[in-house]
């Protein structure tokens, strides 16, 4: 793949699948986390626990080459090849594969808390653990999109149309500046501010508050917090701190080790000790990518 505008590639090679980042256009990167294609030979390797972590970002995804089959809390969704899709606020654990068992191409595009009510309209109380297909969206928008995205198999190509529908959407939505802020005082505390505080920093209720949250991620404030503070913590393991050496810092975001271990099978589904004694390259590679 070649560098155009708006692209430059890091690749991570692991077995038989890669991460490429894509460098965001500057009017994107207050709301996207991250955009990056993901590559596959084939089904990833049958002993990989094919495991995604809630990481409290929305995402986009065009599958550009082969499907993708997921799994959230027992349902599953299939992404078939071609499609463009939209995967709401995930608080479970996710399993990943690919649709067939041969080539895959994949863009995926993360939007940060402050980031998808931006850009997509629609109830995020409703597609919270769902993955929905976006033509109902955008309308015929979509559809002229979608004829672009078909008529090239260049990456590179669908990347950038991808983007420049997103900086179009930009001018859709102002910005909420009370949700804006509360979002911004749970990011820079990595989830350690309590609703009380946001009730007094505001001067809004809780009830208030966790309805604008439903409004604008599909779910409550505190629900967010437990994910981000959980975040940094399976970041460092994802590269490559051993657990053992994350104990020192348990206490200063959970009560004691139980509650962080409850923390921890609850997003992952697994214990950190099963976790760390079994193959989990998708997951970790895809923290760190």
């Amino acid at each position: 793949m070649t560098r155009k505008k708006y692209l430059s590639y890091s690749k991570v090679n692991t077995m038989s699948f890669y991460f490429h980042s894509i460098t965001l256009h500057p009017l994107l990167v207050p709301y996207v986390e991250k955009m990056c294609v993901f590559e596959s030979s084939g089904h990833l390797p049958a002993l990989d626990k094919k495991l995604i972590v809630p990481n409290a970002n929305i995402k986009l995804t065009l599958t550009c080459c082969n499907g993708i089959v997921a799994c959230i809390d027992g349902k599953a969704f299939l992404q078939s090849e071609n499609e463009l899709t939209l995967t709401g606020f995930i608080d479970r654990p996710v399993i990943l594969d690919s649709e067939n068992d041969s080539q895959t191409g994949t863009i995926i595009i993360e939007f940060n808390p402050l980031g998808a009510y931006r850009l997509f309209h629609l109830s995020y109380a409703e597609v919270k653990n769902q993955i929905i297909e976006v033509s109902e969206l955008f309308g015929y928008r979509l559809n002229e999109l979608k004829s672009k995205l078909g008529a090239t198999g260049n990456l590179t190509v669908k990347s950038r149309l991808l983007q420049n529908f997103l900086i179009s959407q930009l001018k859709n939505t102002a910005p909420d500046h009370i949700y804006d802020y509360c979002i911004k005082r749970i990011s820079d505390t990595n989830g350690q501010i309590n609703v009380a505080r946001l009730e007094k920093e505001t001067g809004y209720s809780s009830r208030w508050l966790h309805k604008k949250f439903l409004e604008h991620l599909g779910t409550g404030p505190k629900n967010l917090s437990e994910i981000l503070r959980f975040k940094q913590f399976y970041q460092a393991y994802s590269s490559g701190i051993k657990l053992h050496d994350l104990k020192g810092h348990i206490y200063q975001y959970y009560h004691d080790q139980s509650h962080f271990i409850r923390a921890f099978k609850r997003f992952t589904g697994s214990t950190p000790t099963d976790l760390q004694n079994s193959m989990n390259e998708l997951a970790t590679m895809h923290y760190v990518s």
